[in-house]
């Protein structure tokens, strides 16, 4: 992995939030588990509910945003290899 690194993010969105806008994961994989609340993963024209306990991959064919609808706020950790500059 020269030239990257593993990076791990614990992300909030707050009840209404959203975080994007539409972005891809082209050169960084990884993936997503939500611990608290809901989070709607938009992507292919698909809204898509993930609680707790669930997760899902980001790969180079990942584009979406993504999008708290729920009354709590939403906690995910998410995971991905990055260059090693990020």
């Amino acid at each position: 992995m020269d030239g990257r690194r593993l990076r791990m993010r614990m992300v909030t969105i707050e009840p209404g939030g959203v975080f994007g806008p539409l972005h891809d994961h082209v050169g960084r994989p990884g993936t997503v588990y939500v611990l608290e609340g809901t989070i709607t993963d938009h992507r292919d024209g698909t809204a898509t509910e993930y609680g707790p306990g669930l997760g899902w991959p980001e790969d180079r064919n990942t584009v979406h945003w993504l999008e708290n609808r729920g009354t709590v706020p939403a906690v995910e950790i998410s995971v991905d290899v990055v260059e090693a500059a990020d």
